[in-house]
């Protein structure tokens, strides 16, 4: 299945996006630490690489994706240049109070009332850029939802008055060219369920796990999950959790039973699971990867 995803508010939103980057002096990008490179949306980077803006990468939702394999993020996004990458949760206010802090060094010139350093938080759908905002401000101004594109339009507030921050829309580009992109992007819920299937982001999530979580999908689901491929695991997640057809005669719902995969896997009770590694990255096919 090829994923796509670019709702029509999106095309102005990048136009607002690259007349503002112009006035603004440090790029915060929110990635979702599961799939942080899936998560990078190439505009953003056209955008401020044409304005040699640095950029301050977030991996977000850290609590949920697995420590080993973000701490190789974050290593590679160091060696990039005008990139400092850090991992943290944008729910913890603990964590979000670091990131004016990490932003100030990349932009050294800007660190006064006259001359007030100027921020932008930018990223897909959902992956809390609203969340951070609010934190940041310690008040509510940015709307926060479960579903992607809940932001529509940009708000720029004082952090003090040394530091201003704009929040921006989420922003897709116009074709994913690797279709595992577009099913790693489903299983975060970064895409709307609108241009999904269930079924197959859940089979998708299932072959992951089977390859690289095995023991944290059997112990959740009290599996036995040798020889199983993704649909099986969907098929045996339904019979454990009780997921039969009104009136089929036995037959399972699997509509159901995926959603109970996709929502326990996104809600972090499957455990801390990663989609993608730095070394998966380097196949880019556009095919689903080999996540043996």
């Amino acid at each position: 299945m090829s994923i796509q995803w670019f709702p029509g508010h999106m095309t102005s939103a990048r136009k607002k996006a690259a007349e503002t980057m112009e006035f603004i002096d440090v790029v915060i990008e929110v990635l979702d630490a599961r799939a942080p490179e899936a998560s990078c949306n190439p505009m953003i980077r056209e955008l401020r690489e044409h304005r040699q803006r640095p950029c301050l990468k977030i991996l977000n939702k850290a609590d949920l994706a697995d420590p080993t394999v973000t701490q190789a993020w974050l290593n590679f996004y160091n060696k990039q240049k005008d990139v400092k990458a850090v991992a943290l949760s944008c729910k913890s206010a603990s964590d979000a109070a670091k990131v004016p802090k990490l932003c100030q060094p990349l932009a050294p010139h800007r660190d006064s009332a006259l001359k007030p350093l100027r921020m932008m938080i930018m990223g897909i759908p959902n992956v809390g850029k609203s969340t951070l905002m609010n934190m940041l401000l310690k008040r509510r101004v940015a709307h926060v939802g479960d579903e992607p594109a809940v932001t529509k339009s940009q708000q720029c507030h004082s952090l003090n008055e040394r530091m201003t921050l704009t929040d921006s829309p989420g922003l897709m580009w116009p074709k994913i060219e690797h279709q595992s992109d577009g099913l790693m992007l489903a299983a975060i819920h970064a895409i709307g369920r609108n241009a999904v299937i269930e079924e197959e982001i859940a089979e998708f999530l299932a072959d992951v796990l089977l390859a690289r979580y095995p023991d944290q999908l059997a112990e959740r689901f009290g599996l036995d999950v040798a020889g199983l491929d993704g649909i099986g695991v969907i098929e045996a997640v339904a019979k454990k959790r009780g997921c039969p057809l009104k009136g089929k005669g036995g037959e399972l719902d699997l509509e159901k039973a995926a959603m109970i995969l996709l929502t326990e896997y996104r809600s972090g009770k499957l455990g801390r699971i990663s989609l993608e590694t730095p070394e998966t990255r380097k196949m880019m096919p556009n095919q689903l990867p080999d996540v043996s």
